[in-house]
């Protein structure tokens, strides 16, 4: 049995280590990576696993971390504001997308309750498939991301409805129904498990709000982060086990649980703790979807099969479109929006098995239908690829450039050029010795920032003349160029110079290449943008690991005064590779020979603590 465990988790890590660099290596996401080695080392692949259900019980535990992670990063009142999507967006697709599904159903000559159970199953999207894909991209936190998570929850709360009401659809209402969860309430009246569910839920909250802290302290205490690991897995499986017992969704009980924690002084310990478990399971999960898909079944009805899935999305991807416009999600975030969630989701496989036992579909439809989902879910990552590399560009072409502001020549001394980190620096400093400057900027959202904290800047791009003039270069005294792009900045240096001869040039150096190719274009003063600070960095490790400090200021400057020297002196053949080469290695020597002379750094006085060891060992050498 043990060999069996080894080579199962030894199989399933080598495809994921092949499969999902490969996959991803083409942008397509590690999501598809992940279907691939389940197709590939699956029953209908190369058959090293032959039962894929067995895997899916213990991955669909992953999906239960995302949700507890997912949960702490929502404080409840980032979960108020989302309300009106959770419920207004998400159960308007849960419900129009059942009943589209349904009318379908019964168009073709399927009955109701077939048509009922299949396009509520169908009106669910995966919440692991999107959520990963959306963060793996960075737009979680974007307005189609969170309307796609609101929509995504309303789901998941929705199974616990769809699996009270496909009871009342069996064509055998005197049967022995079964149960997607083993409830300790099963067979309870109504408002016992009511009243039990709410108390549970009721118990976490407190327990979260009061009790998790003094925990979490108490295992702080020991200093053994496995015990705090081992707590943190703990207190998911727990939780998710007493929803289960109620018979309600695990993977709702842990986002609940994550929400009430997210509030704790412990949300980034646990964060860091469950996380690598959770992308492992996630992972594992992704694996047994793909083990899962049939292709002796895709071989039998390959049209019908691809006919359903490209129906699945059409439908579900329109009804999507229609939400986000009257939710004024549009433009491109609604198209993203509509494709992160036309697809099938994992609990679909649950409940299309839940209806089979139900004799509401056929073992037949069953398969079928599980299929289609299966293949809808490895069609996402296509449909985002897609997003990304026409959709978008699309959107982002119609878009009406923004025009230049019209400039006031306010006749300020001072003009900068880029207002980045580097400009911002210099723009503070000036501004709080009472200098006026004028600021051009390129980046819109730079300038919208900008003036929000009072500062007045224009959008503008000072490569070009007629900005330059507009801004006051005739009459200003200094132009400083602080943008990042190195070939821009030189064009501007070139141009301001041969249009305003009387200005004076500072600009921003990358590094030495630059500052010779600044120079060489007759700029009036450059700096290099990372020296200062390293120089800075370089002295302060110099002085915590024991040195005098005014012998470092004093070595600090000569350093700095012998490497501005040389790389002017450097400039006079810097084109010229053998020669500037060997005048690098003499710099090198003499820079040396500069840092030893006059002032001898003394050897870094021993911490006290050492000192105090150091006396201790001595005394018990003497006893």
């Amino acid at each position: 049995m043990t060999e069996n465990y080894l080579f199962t988790g030894f199989v399933f890590l080598m495809a994921a280590c092949l499969m999902v660099p490969l996959v991803s290596r083409f942008k397509l996401g590690s999501v598809l990576g992940y279907l691939a080695a389940g197709v590939i080392i699956g029953p209908f692949g190369l058959g090293l696993i032959a039962d894929p259900t067995q895997v899916m019980s213990f991955a669909e535990f992953g999906v239960v971390m995302m949700l507890f992670i997912i949960g702490l990063e929502l404080e409840p009142a980032m979960l108020w504001k989302m309300r009106h999507n959770i419920v207004g967006l998400g159960g308007l697709q849960v419900a129009l997308t059942s009943a589209a599904f349904t009318a379908i159903g019964i168009a073709m000559g399927f009955g109701w309750q077939v048509s009922l159970a299949c396009g509520m199953a169908l009106s669910l999207s995966s919440t692991a498939l999107v959520v990963q894909m959306l963060q793996e991209k960075g737009l979680l936190q974007t307005n189609a991301g969170e309307s796609s998570f609101a929509v995504l929850l309303f789901q998941d709360i929705a199974v616990i409805l769809i699996l009270i009401v496909m009871p009342l659809l069996g064509s055998d209402l005197g049967a022995a129904k079964p149960v997607a969860h083993e409830s300790l309430l099963h067979g309870l009246p109504g408002w016992v498990h009511t009243l039990a569910v709410a108390g549970v839920i009721g118990a976490i909250v407190l327990g979260g709000r009061y009790v998790s802290g003094s925990l979490f302290k108490y295992i702080a205490k020991t200093n053994l982060r496995e015990v705090f690991t081992a707590t943190s897995l703990a207190l998911v499986i727990g939780i998710a086990l007493l929803m289960e017992l109620v018979g309600i969704s695990p993977a709702l009980g842990a986002f609940i649980a994550g929400v009430v924690l997210a509030t704790s002084d412990y949300k980034h310990t646990l964060e860091t703790d469950i996380e690598p478990f959770k992308g492992l399971l996630l992972g594992l999960f992704f694996i047994s979807v793909g083990m899962g898909i049939n292709f002796p079944l895709f071989s039998q009805h390959p049209w019908a099969l691809v006919g359903t899935v490209a129906a699945l999305v059409v439908v579900k991807a329109t009804i999507m479109l229609g939400l986000a416009h009257v939710f004024r999600l549009r433009g491109a975030p609604g198209v993203l929006f509509a494709l992160a969630l036309a697809h099938g989701g994992e609990f679909a496989f649950v409940l299309f098995q839940f209806a089979g036992g139900l004799q509401i579909i056929t073992p037949e439809q069953s398969a079928f239908l599980t299929m289609v989902v299966a293949l809808s879910m490895a069609t996402m990552p296509f449909l985002m690829l897609f997003n990304d590399k026409f959709v978008q560009p699309r959107f982002m072409s119609l878009l009406p450039p923004r025009p230049f502001d019209t400039i006031t020549n306010d006749g300020h001394p001072v003009i900068i050029a880029g207002y980045g980190r580097f400009g911002q620096i210099i723009g503070r400093f000036l501004s709080g010795q009472g200098v006026k400057i004028t600021v051009l900027e390129k980046d819109p959202d730079q300038i919208d920032l900008l003036r929000q904290f009072g500062t007045r800047g224009y959008f503008g791009d000072a490569s070009r003349l007629d900005v330059l003039k507009s801004a006051g270069a005739g009459q200003a005294r200094l132009l400083i160029v602080a943008i990042e792009n190195a070939d821009k900045c030189l064009e501007i240096v070139r141009m301001a110079k041969k249009a305003f001869p009387k200005l004076q040039i500072m600009a921003r150096a990358r590094n030495r290449r630059h500052a010779y190719e600044l120079h060489m274009a007759g700029v009036d003063y450059f700096r290099r943008e990372a020296f200062d600070a390293s120089l800075a960095m370089g002295r302060e490790a110099m002085i915590r690991l024991g040195y005098n400090p005014a012998t470092i200021d004093y070595k600090a400057r000569q350093f700095r005064q012998h490497d501005e020297r040389t790389l002017l002196e450097s400039f006079a053949f810097y084109e010229q590779e053998p020669v500037l080469i060997n005048f690098a290695r003499q710099a090198s020597e003499e820079l040396k020979r500069i840092l030893i002379e006059d002032i001898q750094i003394e050897t870094p006085a021993k911490p006290a603590v050492v000192r105090k060891l150091h006396k201790g060992n001595k005394a018990k050498g003497a006893k």
